[in-house]
């Protein structure tokens, strides 16, 4: 698949796709006669992990160091566990925040609720 091809499938900018590569975050993508960049599925996969990762809220870092160990191949799949096993728990941690800060909202939007409801009856009674 050309870069155009990939960056529509995973609704990424091909700046980003060359800017993930560039930094070590996919793995080199191999190259047709032209010099054009030919995404293999396996590049593809890659792609669409790191897209997942980011959206969750990955830090970049993490996700480099995790592909520079995959590159060392399987002496560092527990590392690699490891790496992915503290992200899960920051993941979760951000899950909670994220779960109060909604709680909090919900509280907030229903006191303005019930302020309209206590204006809606002065005007009517």
């Amino acid at each position: 698949m050309t870069i155009a091809q990939v960056s529509k499938k995973y609704d990424i900018t091909q700046d980003t796709l060359r800017y993930y590569e560039r930094i070590g975050l996919i793995p080199a993508v191999g190259r047709n006669k032209s010099g054009i960049r030919n995404y293999s599925e396996e590049d593809c996969r890659w792609v669409e992990f790191i897209k997942c990762m980011r959206s969750a809220g990955l830090a970049i870092e993490a996700l480099i160091e995790y592909v520079a160990l995959f590159k060392q191949g399987d002496s560092t799949i527990n590392e690699r566990k490891e790496l992915l096993i503290e992200q899960r728990r920051q993941l979760l941690n951000k899950l909670e925040d994220m779960k109060e800060t909604l709680s909090r909202l919900d509280r907030k939007i229903e006191s303005y609720e019930q302020c309209v409801v206590k204006k809606e009856k002065q005007l009517i009674g």
